[in-house]
């Protein structure tokens, strides 16, 4: 069975039951082909952080974690989500074909980084031996990243890929967004030091963050 034949299996199943919101844990980008799937079969999607779902099981009392439970937590998140006023606002934006393929390149090259910096750990720990396997292997993982340079273009791409609605946002909205807004503790968001930044998301947002943590002088 192929990855297509597994969406159509799934979509025939969910065409049985009256289902009016499906409703995701994030996995690293792994999810966005199936979220993909479904919009183009007509059901809105919301695509929620893990951080988000296992919050709201805390807050329904499910302590244990088990993909029964992972279900049964994400299918109430759903139906709260759905009855939310605010609704339309964690429905998932559907991508046209240029973004999908850029959203896919920028899942890749944020794989590539975290390969990278897992060799270049690897690095002295090990036997000598090894070393040079591992030097091998941290080249040719640089030359891939290399292959697209810029700042800009990079930060650029990781908006436009995840951040799908931004031309129609206000800039506190697009603030909110990437996750930049700085929460002061007694204000509801979190419990931690003043200007705390509770950066939930990875990606825009640690795009971002990379970009602004530099020392003007």
């Amino acid at each position: 069975m192929t990855l297509t034949d597994g969406f159509d299996a799934i979509t025939d199943e969910l065409r049985k039951y009256p289902v009016v919101l499906v409703l995701i844990e994030a996995t690293g980008g792994l999810e966005a082909a199936v979220a993909c799937s479904f919009q183009t079969e007509g059901f809105d999607v919301a695509v929620v952080n893990p951080r988000q779902a296992r919050d709201f099981a805390r807050t329904m009392g499910y302590l244990a974690k088990t993909d029964r439970i992972n279900a049964r937590v994400l299918a109430q998140m759903a139906e709260v989500t759905n009855r939310h006023p605010g609704r339309e606002r964690f429905i998932r934006a559907m991508l046209d074909a240029e973004r999908q393929v850029l959203a896919a390149m920028v899942v890749r090259r944020r794989q590539l980084t975290a390969m990278l910096i897992a060799e270049r750990n690897r690095l002295y720990p090990v036997h000598p031996q090894s070393r040079k396997s591992i030097n091998i292997i941290i080249k040719a993982l640089a030359a891939r990243l290399s292959s697209i340079k810029g700042v800009g273009t990079m930060t650029v791409a990781a908006l436009l890929a995840e951040v799908s609605d931004l031309g129609s946002l206000s800039r506190r909205a697009i603030q909110r967004a990437c996750r930049r807004c700085s929460h002061k503790p007694g204000l509801g968001y979190h419990a931690g030091p003043a200007n705390h930044l509770w950066r939930k998301g990875r990606s825009p947002n640690s795009a971002l963050y990379r970009r602004t943590c530099r020392n003007p002088l």
